[in-house]
Formats: C-alpha cells, sequence, structure tokens
C-alpha cells in the first residue's frame, strides 16, 4: 500500500506541475503543456485517480461485485494525488507568477455554475480521459495531446487539476468559500468516476 501511496504522490506532483504551467498562461498554449501532466502519469505508469478509476476491477473472478473495495482504493489514491498536488501548490507560492490570480479565476468559475453543474461537466472530463489513457497504453501517447487541451477548452473538470488550482488560490479566498469548495469538490470526484467508466457501463461487455 505505501508503494501505491507514493506512486499517488509522484502522480500529484507531475499534475500540479502541469496545472502550474497551465495557469501561467492560461490559453491553448498552457492547455497543451498540462499534458505533460498526463505523460509523465501513463509513461512512469503513476497511480491517479482520473487513470485509474475506468480500469479498476468492479466485479471479482466469482462476478461478485467489489464497488465498495474499488471505491476505497480510489479514495486512497486520491489522497495521495491531493498531497501531491498540495506540495506543488506550497512550492508555486515562491513563484514570481501570480498563479493565484489565475487559480481564483478558475474557482469562481466553478463555483459560479454551482456543484450539480460542474460535477456533470466533470463527466466529459473522465471519459476523455479514459479513452485517451486507453490509447496509450496501446502505444499511442499522442491522443494525450489532443485529449487533455479538449477537456481543458471544453471546461471539464478535472478533480486533480482543480485540487491543485484551489489549492493555490489565495488562502483568503477560499476561507471565505470553504463550505461551497467542500460541497463542490466531491461532486467533481464523483463525475470524473462516472466519465471514466462511460464505457463500461454503456457497453459492459467491453474491456
Amino acid at each position: 500500500m505505501s508503494q501505491i501511496f507514493r506512486s499517488s504522490v509522484l502522480s500529484g506532483i507531475a499534475v500540479g506541475i502541469a496545472g502550474w504551467g497551465y495557469l501561467a498562461c492560461t490559453n491553448i498554449i498552457g492547455a497543451v503543456l498540462f499534458s505533460f501532466g498526463l505523460l509523465t502519469v501513463v509513461n512512469y505508469k503513476l497511480k491517479l485517480y482520473t487513470g485509474t478509476a475506468g480500469f479498476v476491477d468492479l466485479k471479482d473472478a466469482d462476478g461478485n461485485s467489489r464497488l465498495l473495495k474499488a471505491i476505497g482504493e480510489l479514495l486512497f489514491i486520491l489522497a495521495g494525488n491531493i498531497m501531491g498536488c498540495l506540495l506543488v501548490s506550497l512550492f508555486a507560492r515562491l513563484s514570481p507568477i501570480e498563479l493565484g490570480v489565475s487559480a481564483q479565476k478558475i474557482l469562481e468559475g466553478r463555483l459560479a455554475i454551482g456543484p450539480l453543474r460542474a460535477g456533470l461537466l466533470a463527466v466529459g472530463c473522465g471519459f476523455i480521459m479514459t479513452t485517451v489513457v486507453t490509447f496509450a497504453r496501446e502505444g499511442k501517447p499522442l491522443a494525450l495531446l489532443f485529449g487533455v487541451p479538449l477537456f481543458i477548452n471544453c471546461g471539464f473538470p478535472h478533480c486533480l487539476a482543480d485540487a491543485f488550482y484551489y489549492l493555490t488560490v489565495p488562502v483568503a479566498y477560499t476561507w471565505e468559500h470553504i463550505v461551497d469548495v467542500v460541497v463542490l469538490y466531491p461532486c467533481l470526484v464523483i463525475g470524473n468516476f462516472i466519465g471514466c467508466n462511460l464505457y463500461r457501463f454503456i457497453l459492459p461487455q467491453k474491456k
């Protein structure tokens, strides 16, 4: 388990650095730079919540549901991912670039549309994530360079990218809206999970 957690933390660090690059230039170039995080995760086979949710076993060898156990495994990975994002967000506060300003705009946008709409939009990100990770596992990593900018430009929240953004927002603003953030974030996590598993929900016979 410690190996999984360390892998998850490292995965969060990769996503955090990618998010740093995006916040430095929130345009199509920044969206492409964000691909660094997912390319790193796939290349080093690191544990990322959205890269695992669509592939974790939901049934055991006898066909019995292991959904609760799978959710526990994913939450363990998510905790490590957030820890990695936190480490990078603390480091990011040393940057002369006003990353907090860009991060706050993203959080303001999420809060403006509300947790339900944000969670539904997160389904789109999860679908794209499972798609591009499947391509990458088949030796076609170029898909990541299209999929990542796609979900960013569509405004589909990625729960780990958002974790880095929220942790980078000026502390005063975060505390002012802490209740709203606590309600919002689980909706993104659930939305990503549903999107990551759309293939299995709609085409259960496909692996």
